[in-house]
């Protein structure tokens, strides 16, 4: 039969140094996410809202209540 050491087992020193730091795809991802949070907002899109917020709130309602 295999042997799982070194796999995620139930005990052992490993397992609690797995617990202490983050797993290695966390910092990738953070740097993405950063990345993706600094990028500029095209133009396009500040347009858009810009249009979206000119819109009075009542209008698309039913006003005949």
């Amino acid at each position: 039969m295999a042997s799982n050491d070194g796999h995620g087992g139930n005990a052992g020193a490993g397992d609690e140094s797995a617990r202490r730091r983050p797993p290695e795809w966390a910092d990738g991802l953070k740097q993405l996410y950063d990345s993706v949070v600094e990028e500029a907002l095209p133009d396009s899109f500040k347009d858009l809202i810009d249009r979206l917020d000119a819109i009075p709130p009542a209008r698309g309602r039913d006003s005949g209540q």
